[in-house]
């Protein structure tokens, strides 16, 4: 098994649970994956496509990783547990890019030509995401867990949900917080959080204006109080009776 120790390097600095680097090379799946998926795209650049997809079938039995022999990938890739990810023949990935169980660099084109991904430098992509198609996840982008991302992201962002919509520009650095990939925006919690609120003033609105609405159907009026205080005065005379004429 070819060794990369830039790969190494980033499985020591990325996952707490390794013991030690002897830990990591006989146990660690997603070095396996890494360091198998070099060896056949050596074979792969060599020319020697039987052997390298024969090494890559054996990859994805031993590990449950899926990478073509003919992606292109940078330094210091880390896969964390291996299990599901497919990374496609055409992507082409930068350096310091971490991924995580279940990620998926797809194609959705039959086409031959270019139909996955190119992903920058210094990404995260979450556990069970897809970016799918012949796009471009700029340098230091986030990608949240279960984000399913169709179109370009630009440096420098954050995105989640399905499909993938851009919640944060600017400012996201992660390779110094690659493991927050779960320490990210929910759009739609701050919505229904502002609406829960909205509703909860309005109620309080409804309450204190019924309370007004109440207070002035039970008290006096001022005609009220005016008619009690002139009492019969205020009743209209009747009127004189007409005077008898005599004869």
């Amino acid at each position: 098994m070819m060794i990369d120790p830039d790969d190494l390097a980033a499985v020591m600095e990325k996952d707490p649970a390794v013991v030690d680097e002897d830990d990591a090379i006989r146990y660690h799946a997603g070095f396996h994956a890494v360091c198998l998926y070099r060896e056949a795209h050596q074979l792969w650049e060599a020319g020697e496509f039987d052997k390298a997809r024969e090494l890559n079938f054996r990859s994805i039995n031993l590990t449950g990783c899926d990478i073509h022999p003919a992606a292109k990938i940078g330094k210091r890739f880390f896969v964390d547990h291996a299990i599901g990810v497919v990374i496609g023949e055409t992507a082409e990935i930068g350096d310091n890019v971490s991924l995580y169980q279940g990620v998926t660099l797809g194609g959705v084109s039959f086409n031959k030509g270019k139909r996955h991904p190119t992903v920058g430098n210094h990404v995260v992509i979450g556990c069970n995401a897809s970016v799918l198609g012949n796009i471009t996840i700029g340098n230091n982008v986030r990608i949240g867990a279960g984000s399913v991302v169709l179109s370009d992201v630009p440096d420098d962002c954050t995105v989640v949900g399905v499909p993938g919509r851009i919640v944060k520009r600017a400012g996201i650095r992660t390779n110094e917080s690659d493991l927050m990939h779960n320490d990210l925006p929910d759009p739609e919690e701050d919505q229904i959080r502002s609406m829960a609120k909205e509703i909860e003033e309005l109620k309080a609105q409804v309450k204190a204006l019924t309370a007004a609405l109440e207070k002035k159907r039970f008290a006096p009026s001022r005609l009220s109080s005016r008619t009690a205080r002139s009492g019969a005065s205020s009743c209209p005379r009747p009127a004189p009776a007409p005077r008898r004429s005599r004869l």
